[in-house]
Parts: C-alpha cells; structure tokens; sequence
C-alpha cells in the first residue's frame, strides 16, 4: 500500500502539537515539549532570522574582536594572569586546525604590542567603545530573541557591561586554559602516577570543556536578555547549545583537517576565512540557544506557533477583557495570581507578543498601569466598581487607528451604520462595570474558554 505523504505529515503534526504543555490536568511529557521547541526554533532558521542575526554580529566581532582582546590583555595584566590569554584564546579556536596555535600566538602578539599606556585617553576611550558597542549588539540580539524591547538605561547598560568585560575574560581564558591543560595531560606526573585517579582526571578532562561552555552558555542566558531569565530555562538552553557547540566544533576540526581545497583557494587567507566561518557558526549556536531558552520559558507559545497572527476583534475583546478580569482579581485580593506580563499570559496560554500590545491599548486608555516593581505589575487605574466594560472596548477600538480617522472618506450611511453599532454596545452594556463581571465569574480558573 503506497504511503501517502501528506498523512504521514499529518499524523506528525497530529502527535507533536495535540500536547498542550500550559494544560493544568495533562500530564507532562519532556519528550513533546522538546519536539515542539525543536519545531519552533526549526521555523526561527529557516525563516532567516537567526542567520541575519548571526551574521551582523559577524561584522561587529570582526571589528571590535582586537579591542575587545586589548582591553581583555590589560585587565589580565593588572590582575597578573595575562599568560592564561593565549592558551585560552587557542582553545577557543581550536577546531580551525593545526594553524590556530599559530594564528591565536600571533593575535595576542599583535595586542601584546598594542603600548595602550600611549594611547592617551582618547585612544583608550575608543577601545572600551568598541568593545561596549560589541556587547550592546549581543543584548540587542538576545532580546530581539525574547521579543523584547530595550528598556536599560544607558547607565545599567554601562555599569553591567564594565562587569562583563572586568569579569568575563578572566573567568574564560582561566577556564580554557585549564580546559587545554587537562586535554594535554599537562597535569603534575604525580597524579598519573595513581590508576584510578588519573582514569578520573582523564575522565573529567573529556567532559570539562562541555561542562564550561555549558555553565558559560546559561550565564549569558540568564544576564544578558533584559528580563527575568529563570535558571532553569537559561540551562536547558544552555545545556543544548553547549553539546551543540562543541559537537560542532568537532565536526568542523574535522572538515578542516580532512580538507586542503580551501588553502589552494584561499592560500594565506585561508585560516582568516575559517575564522570568520567559525565566529558565525558560533554566534548561530549561541542565538539558536536563546531561542530554545525563550519557548522552554515560555510554553503558551507553542499552542500559537504563529506570533504574527492577526487577531479578529472578537478575539482581541476575549482576551483583554480576561486580562481585565484577572488583574482586578489580583487587585482585589481575589486570586493568589500575580499581575505581571508574564504571570497573565502564562494564566491565559496567550504569548506575551500578544498581550502586550492589548495591554499597551489598555494603558492609552488610562485603565491600567505598570507598578514600579521588577518585574512590573499591571494595577488597575480605577476601582472595579468605577471601571467600565465599555471603556474597555472602546480602549482596544481605538487602539486600532493608526492615523487620523477625520482623513478617512467614507459615505455618510456608513458613519450612521458606525454610530448604530456604538449605540448598541452602550445599550448592552449600559453602565456594567468589572465589579459585574467579577462578581458573575465563578472565580475559577475558567481562562481557556476565553482563548
């Protein structure tokens, strides 16, 4: 019997998306949930995102990469372990081959060089520029990820930033370092000398660079995106990002010593070019590691799959008037629920993208605000007893007009037909406040009949 492609796609679908992670009574499944992850972020790579990603942070590595070393080598230097930059740096760039040593040696040379003392201020202002700017389009990427706008203040960005660099290249280069010396066994003979525990030494050696890159991968997981990160979704990413990155880097040490095209092609520029290839297949992991931190966060956007789609009014008025319901409960003390962004979409299996937006409308039109706390809540600018469903609507109405209404031509007919339809909401809903609606609902968590 001949298989028929479009059934056996549908009975994929069918099995990777009819479990719902954000459903109270259905039982967890890892499997499922990492399936539709591995789906999304799927979608995000093919969709080109990531690439461009990817590739803009190419270009500004590849600029700010000998600032960033110099400020790294000072640093290094005042604290007295600048020798551990090198064999650092040549473990980073290990899977380019053979030349790496060669090529890592001769980059710090270069920086070891660099008199920064004679640079004077302006000299030294530029390179810590250079090496912010490079940090700042690492936030701004991580953030486009979590859909995110930037709402650091150039103060937080700088102070945190300045932590970073002062941190960072210490704990890194110290960490590859060491990771290059257990490799080589360059370990004191005397622990050889014991079976069990040079087997042990050797063994921890094997697994030490995967644990690295992973603890280093859910550090910048969990600081680097401008929003609360829990630990445990900034170490799933990172757990899977870390094996990816340093399954890749295998694989294409690998590919470079089993391939001598590219120095005929390239020549001299050859290890250049392996560089560059190599910085992108490393921002790539790093990026496609966020996203898979973002939807392991966030499991309301797997039953979407779509954040783009288009919202019908009915739709739109479901949902904020849900979002209405369950901050005035929080308000009144009516539910142990929080009222923060991400708390309401996770009650609501709605994606933050979405209820944003609906919160934004709802923020124009002074019903709710933001409290001062991290992360803020959503409160009511009114009692529930004054706050009125009509207001409510005509918020998410209005909302909609992006210009002036007035330059609109329209019939006549088709403004008295407009002014009807406003008339019969105010006739249904009359002078109904969020104190009715509360005090009709249940009180139960009765949101996924709204969505």
């Amino acid at each position: 019997m001949p298989v028929n492609a479009a059934t056996v796609k549908a009975k994929i679908v069918d099995y990777v998306w009819t479990y719902n992670p954000c459903e109270p009574g259905e039982r967890r499944s890892h499997w499922h949930h990492f399936l539709q992850i591995m789906a999304l972020v799927g979608r995000d790579l093919v969709s080109g995102l990531l690439n461009l990603r990817s590739m803009s942070l190419v270009y500004t590595t590849l600029l700010a990469f000998i600032p960033l070393l110099a400020v790294s080598m000072w640093l290094l230097r005042w604290i007295g372990v600048h020798e551990q930059l090198e064999p650092g740096l040549a473990s980073l760039l290990a899977p380019l081959g053979e030349q790496s040593v060669e090529f890592s040696s001769r980059i710090v040379t270069f920086v070891d060089n660099m008199k920064i003392g004679l640079l004077g201020i302006l000299g030294v202002s530029m390179l810590i520029y250079t090496a912010i700017s490079l940090m700042r389009k690492i936030e701004s990427a991580f953030n486009h990820t979590w859909r995110l706008k930037n709402r650091r203040s150039w103060v937080q960005r700088i102070s945190i930033y300045l932590v970073l660099l002062s941190v960072g290249p210490t704990l890194f280069f110290s960490a590859l370092a060491v990771t290059a010396s257990l490799a080589a066994q360059s370990m004191p003979a005397v622990v050889f000398d014991f079976p069990l525990l040079g087997d042990m030494v050797g063994v921890f050696g094997k697994f030490l660079p995967y644990m690295l890159v992973i603890s280093a991968f859910t550090l910048i997981y969990f600081t680097v995106p401008d929003t609360s990160v829990r630990l445990g979704s900034a170490f799933y990413g990172g757990l899977l990002a870390g094996i990816l990155w340093q399954s890749t880097g295998v694989l294409f040490a690998a590919f470079v010593a089993g391939s001598t095209s590219y120095t005929v092609i390239y020549s001299g520029f050859a290890i250049v070019m392996l560089f560059i290839v190599w910085v992108y297949l490393s921002w790539l992991i790093l990026l496609i590691g966020s996203s898979i931190a973002y939807y392991h966060q966030h499991p309301e956007v797997l039953r979407w799959r779509n954040l783009n789609v288009h919202l019908t009014g009915r739709m739109r008025e479901r949902i904020a008037l849900q979002l209405m319901l369950n901050i005035g409960r929080s308000q009144e003390q009516q539910s142990n629920k929080q009222s923060s962004i991400e708390k309401l979409a996770q009650y609501q299996q709605v994606p933050v993208e979405i209820l944003r937006r609906l919160l934004d409308a709802l923020e124009d039109g002074e019903l709710v605000h933001r409290s001062t706390d991290d992360p803020p809540r959503y409160l009511l600018t009114r009692s529930i007893s004054r706050t009125r469903l009509i207001d409510i609507l005509r918020s998410l109405r209005g909302a909609q007009v992006t210009g002036s209404g007035d330059a609109i031509f329209c019939d006549r007919s088709i403004l008295k037909l407009q002014s009807d339809i406003e008339s019969s909401y105010e006739s249904v809903l009359g002078e109904r406040t969020l104190a009715d609606l509360l005090a009709q609902s249940t009180g139960g968590n009765n949101e996924n009949s709204l969505v």
